[in-house]
């Protein structure tokens, strides 16, 4: 038995994945109609299966590279200095 669902997603052609992020950060669909927050809630999880079957992770939306950091404008770590206040009476 298949699941109805990832048939679907396996379906979609990119154009529709493309509709979908664009409503998703702009709130609208192609035709100016607002999307509902169910609406939003179905199209993210579409957007997150279809590119976990269609895209390298790099390409994915929300794709974090955590391999390398940012280069040498880092800071170095300083230790934190912890002052107490003195009550004086």
């Amino acid at each position: 038995m298949s699941d109805p669902y990832l048939e679907t997603i396996k379906a979609m052609g990119r154009d529709v994945y493309d509709n979908m992020v664009a409503a998703v950060q702009t709130g609208r669909w192609p035709d100016g109609r607002r999307v509902t927050g169910e609406q939003r809630e179905h199209c993210m999880k579409a957007i997150i299966a279809w590119g976990e079957l269609n895209l390298a992770a790099e390409e994915r939306i929300g794709y974090i590279d955590k391999g390398h950091k940012a280069g040498d404008s880092c800071d170095e770590p300083q230790p934190i200095k912890w002052l107490q206040n003195e009550e004086t009476s």
